[in-house]
């Protein structure tokens, strides 16, 4: 009954450890993704990361001019028929041919960069 117990919480461990890895990761690769946009206000807070294959996430937060907190989130679905985006929780709508130029610019520098800056050694 214990090393049922002990084999357990063992594995139990193993996966808590991978879920805080694959978490710190993402934040990290957050972190990389919101700095290809220039500088962050003082306050202020930018991430841009691929959520899974074709799920992008652009969170900002800021302090506008009167000075109250912001906050924007816009969700990318990239599918085969083209991208769609929602922001704040809003219906989801197509993006002009402009915007998913500037989302896939955006993505081919962010996977470069967390590429070069995150997992550079697993080459």
């Amino acid at each position: 009954m214990f090393k049922k117990l002990l084999t357990g919480l063992t594995a139990k461990t193993q996966e808590q450890r991978r879920t805080e890895l694959y978490r710190n990761l993402i934040r990290h690769e957050a972190k990389i993704g919101g700095q290809l946009f220039g500088e962050v206000s003082p306050g202020g807070r930018r991430e841009f990361f691929c959520l899974d294959e074709g799920t992008w996430v652009w969170h900002e937060e800021w302090i506008d001019g009167s000075g109250l907190r912001q906050v924007k989130t816009t969700r990318y679905d990239v599918r085969p028929t083209g991208i769609l985006k929602a922001q704040d929780g809003q219906a989801y709508q197509q993006v002009s041919i402009a915007e998913a130029a500037r989302l896939t610019q955006a993505a081919q520098l962010y996977k470069q960069r967390v590429r070069n800056e995150l997992y550079s050694f697993v080459r």
